[in-house]
Parts: structure tokens; sequence; C-alpha cells
């Protein structure tokens, strides 16, 4: 099939990139020039283990082009992927003017039926909102009949920053949404078609309406973050009370019920997916009258956990950290990518700025996108900036450091040589915002703090 990804953001690029990769004819618009010259060249903007590879492959194929020409990109195919970014609004809703503009230069271009679907997350009734955008682009064009007809449909993505490719090409579920009406056979048809390569061993794909499609993204994310959250806030009580968290993780995983996914207590979720989509879903509810008063919850837990770390650094050093270094392990929100949007990072370290802590940063891929994250934190005092380091190798990070703090859980920190980590550390002092180790390091002569152990 002929493809069209309109947006080369992390879900434009990873979903264009694998489509390509079953043997479609994918064309990838972006209206940023720079971007689409450094995919021409082979460069990836994003990092995502596996995908610089894949694209090259792809592109030496024929079956992955770039280009910045929209009317090539309508032109190009009867499926339109809007995979646009909908950052969060000022009052934390979904800014959609980035995918109803998608939608209206798609219906000012189109001269044949078009399947227009929604990858972008997006609220519940945007698909409505999208076939209005396109009618009244075409109402001015006086344009109409077959060779105008469109359909819309929602296919949100359920990719895993760090493992997109797999969740990608081995898919749990494939969520499709369709509007009711004489067109509706023909979208469910081509969508049938797209994602066949993807359901040989079994139907993996769930049809449903449009608003369900659109529900059921936001409903899954702000699950996983209710799990999260509530793991974070047992972890806080674990404290109090003496017990290992770790020890209740296990004995609540256990029951078939609950599982072990997103029970691990930390420095709270970050990211572009998880703090954006449940802000959305509370301010979707809100504007029909209703609290959702778990997510509000879920929210505010997350929030105030990634100052815990913080909390635990100023209750063992003092309130003023004026002349005491810290090592920081982890900037990235998660191990596997170099996304820094809403990192609890980027809040441990403006907060031990502003106690007068000297830091030395490490992060195995992330330190560009961290340099230009906590620049626009600091902008307000850069002369924060000044008091920090950056370090290409974990143990430089640790050397003469007061302490040692983890914030991501990268498997390069997962074990290292504890006696040249002690031997580096000016006092042996860990504080670890993910559980990495066990409590028994302690026995190796650390003095360790972590989440609820």
């Amino acid at each position: 099939m002929n493809i069209t990804v309109i947006g080369t953001g992390y879900v434009g690029l990873v979903s264009g990139t694998c489509l390509a990769d079953v043997g479609n004819d994918v064309l990838c618009l972006d209206l940023d020039p720079a971007k689409i010259a450094m995919l021409e060249a082979g460069e990836v903007p994003i990092y995502e283990p596996g995908l610089a590879e894949l694209i090259e492959r792809n592109r030496r194929a024929g079956r992955l082009r770039f280009t910045t020409d929209i009317a090539q990109s309508v032109a190009h195919a009867q499926v339109q992927l809007i995979a646009v970014g909908t950052p969060p609004d000022e009052d934390g809703s979904a800014d959609l003017r980035h995918v109803l503009g998608a939608a209206r230069a798609v219906a000012r271009h189109m001269d044949g039926f078009k399947l227009v679907v929604t990858k972008s997350t997006v609220p519940v009734g945007t698909a409505q909102r999208v076939r209005e955008a396109m009618q009244g682009v075409l109402q001015e064009r006086g344009a109409s009949g077959e060779a105008h007809a469109f359909s819309v449909a929602s296919n949100p993505e359920f990719l895993k920053e760090g493992a997109a490719i797999e969740d990608f090409m081995r898919p749990d579920r494939i969520v499709v949404g369709t509007e009711a009406g004489p067109l509706e056979p023909r979208a469910k048809e081509l969508l049938h078609d797209l994602y066949a390569p993807f359901n040989r061993n079994h139907e993996r794909t769930l049809y449903m309406d449009v608003k369900a499609a659109e529900f059921t993204k936001y409903a899954a994310n702000a699950m996983l973050a209710t799990r999260i959250s509530f793991m974070n806030d047992l972890a806080n009580l674990a404290d109090r009370v003496g017990v290992d968290i770790e020890q209740v993780r296990r004995g609540m995983g256990s029951d078939p019920r609950i599982g072990y996914s997103f029970l691990y207590a930390g420095t709270g979720y970050g990211g572009s997916c998880f703090p954006k989509d449940v802000q959305a879903l509370t301010r979707t509810a809100a504007a029909h009258g209703q609290r959702l008063r778990v997510l509000e919850a879920v929210e505010a837990v997350n929030e105030d956990q990634k100052g815990v770390l913080v909390g635990k650094i100023a209750q063992r050093f003092g309130e003023d950290l004026h002349g005491r270094s810290f090592g920081i392990w982890g900037l990235a929100f998660k191990p596997n990518t170099d996304d820094m949007r809403q990192a609890p990072s980027r809040v441990v370290v403006r907060a031990l700025l502003e106690r007068g802590a000297r830091l030395t940063l490490h992060d195995p891929v992330a330190m560009a996108q961290a340099r230009e994250a906590l620049a626009q934190d600091m902008a307000d005092r850069p002369a924060l900036l000044d008091r920090i380091r950056y370090t290409d190798t974990p143990l430089d990070a640790a050397e003469g450091a007061d302490a040692l703090v983890i914030v991501t859980e990268w498997k390069a920190f997962k074990s290292p040589n504890f006696a040249a980590l002690k031997a580096a550390l000016k006092t042996p002092v860990i504080f670890d915002g993910r559980n990495l180790y066990e409590p028994a390091i302690r026995e190796q002569g650390f003095e360790y703090h972590a989440i609820g152990r």
C-alpha cells in the first residue's frame, strides 16, 4: 500500500518506518525543512534503539521517503496518518492546532477519496472536529462528490519509548475506531489491509467506534500512571513504617488480577505521554461537568514524588547544600531514550542547584537533550548552570562527590564496580531513586537511601 505519514516526531517516524519495513511505500511529511534534510542525510533526530538502522534499510530499499511538499504527500496515498504533536495547552487540555492543521492541509489538496487516520493522542470528539475542519475547507473549494469524499478514523499508538519498534511490529492489540456511515466499510477494509501483516498469527485488531478508540488511549495511559502513583504512595508509607516495598511488590504482583507491570516505586513518571494524557483526560472530564478524582490524586502524587529524592538528600546533608557536590546518574525520563520531556531529573537538578549544590551529570544518550532542557529550566537563573558539569562516564560523575544520586534506571547502572564506585565517592552514600540495588549493599560499606526500602 501507499501510506502517507504526517509528522516525523516520535510516533510518526517509528510508525512510518515500521510500515515501510513490512513492504508499504511510505512518504513522511514534515514542515520542518531542517528535520527532513537530516532524515534524508541518514541522521535521526530522536534516539530509539534500532530505529536508525531500520530507517536506513528502508530508505535504501526505496520504501521510505521524506518530504516537505504537502501536495505531494496528499497525492501519494489514500491513507493519510496524522501523527503530529498534541502538546498540553495552558489549561492542560490537548492542543489540537497541529492535528486540525494537518486535516485542513489534506482537504486543501485532495482530489480523490482519503482516509484520514489520527494516530496522535487526541481527546474524545477530535474525529468530529477533524471532519468539520475538512468539510470547511472543501466547502471553500466548492468541492463535492466522490472525488472529494473522505472518512475519518482513530488508530491510537501504544508504543513504549525504548521498545517502540518491538511494540509496533509485535503489538498486543491494534485499536481501530471508525465513523458510522456509508464509507465505514471502505475505511475498515483499508485499515484491515494496512495491519494484515501484524495479524498473521492471530487477529489483534479491535474495531470500535471512533470516540471509543480515542478514549481507549487516554484510559490505558491513565491506568498505567495510576499504578505508578499508587505504588509510590505505598513506598513512601513503607519508608515510615519500616517495610521493604520490593517485598510488598512481589506479594501484590503474584496475584494474577494485579500483575507486576508498572508497580515499581521511584521518582515519578515523566515523558511525553503520561503527564499530558492524565491532564488532558481530567480537563475533558471538567469540560463535561465531572471530576476524575482518582486521576487528580495520581497527578498530585506524581508531582510530589519528583521531590522525594531531594527531601532524602536534604534530610541527610541539610537544606543548605553549599559546598556539597553530587553525582547524578540518569537524566532521560526513562532508559533507552533521550527524551527529557517532564523528566524527574529536571526537578531534582533544579532543586539541588537552588540549595547551593554542585552537580556532575551523566546519561548514556541524553546529554545533548539534557543540556538544552536544563538551559530552558534555568532561563530565569542562568547562573545556576555554572555549577553543572557533564561527564562521559558514570564513574567520573561520582568522582569526589558527597553522594551519588540515581534518577534513571539504565542497565549500565545496575551492576557497577562497587569497589571502584566506593573509592571514587568522597563519602560512600547512594540515593537510589529507582531501587536498582538491594539494601544488602550496606554490607559493603555504603550508606544506602532508596524509595520504600
